[in-house]
């Protein structure tokens, strides 16, 4: 009977996963943020009336200038546009034309709500101009005064992960008002008053170990 050639030595089935392993470890985190940080961006959304307009976004911003200009910028009424029933206001042509290209990529996060109240489910308005907005890892978010911008970034990525879960589970295309009742009156686990977390931020800034100093640049650069 002929005999059977010597196998090889036999690969180590471990190394494979292994390196898969390691793969996943490299990629998990970027997963996760691009997961928790994708949100639906239909509605509702954060408006005001001004004259015959019933449905201002942005009080009147532009929103492609938050990206281009670094700044808050009143729109002019003469260019703007409709998108998603809602009125868009644009400083110049070139803007609203930029606009109109790529809408979700200059749309305010969490329909312009303030950021802030959306990681506590509590839909409030959020202004829009000088210091109440930041651009962090590429999405415009919105915040209800400079204060309120400033608690946020005492723990941004919890507070954008607790926001985008939120946001989608218990807000996206649903009636703000109603939400923000419900949750007033039965908090989510986490909920921290306003004077808390000034409390905190008050004594961090004293301790100078706020992530983000006052004075800083507003615009945080999008990761690589």
């Amino acid at each position: 009977m002929a005999r059977r050639p010597a196998a090889g030595p036999r690969a180590w089935p471990g190394r494979a996963w292994l390196a898969a392993l390691l793969v996943l470890a490299c990629l998990g985190p970027a997963m996760a943020l691009a997961q928790h940080w994708d949100s639906p961006n239909q509605g509702p959304f954060n408006t005001r009336q001004e004259g015959e307009e019933p449905r201002l976004m942005l009080e009147g911003h532009d929103p492609v200038a938050y990206f281009v200009q670094n700044e808050a910028v009143r729109g002019d009424p003469h260019i703007q546009t409709e998108h998603l029933g809602q009125t868009w206001r644009f400083a110049s042509t070139a803007h609203r034309a930029l606009f109109l290209s790529h809408p979700e990529k200059y749309m305010p996060q969490f329909g312009g709500y303030c950021a802030l109240g959306m990681s506590q489910a509590l839909p409030r308005a959020g202004a829009g101009g000088p210091n109440t907005w930041r651009i962090y890892r590429g999405k415009l978010y919105l915040f209800g005064g400079q204060r309120a911008r400033d608690q946020f970034e005492m723990d941004t990525e919890v507070h954008l992960t607790q926001a985008h879960r939120l946001w989608r589970e218990e807000v996206a295309s649903r009636n703000a008002l109603w939400v923000r009742v419900k949750r007033s009156l039965m908090r989510v686990p986490h909920y921290r008053s306003e004077r808390s977390l000034q409390a905190e931020w008050e004594a961090r800034l004293a301790a100078r170990n706020l992530p983000v100093m006052p004075g800083m640049p507003q615009v945080v650069p999008a990761a690589p």
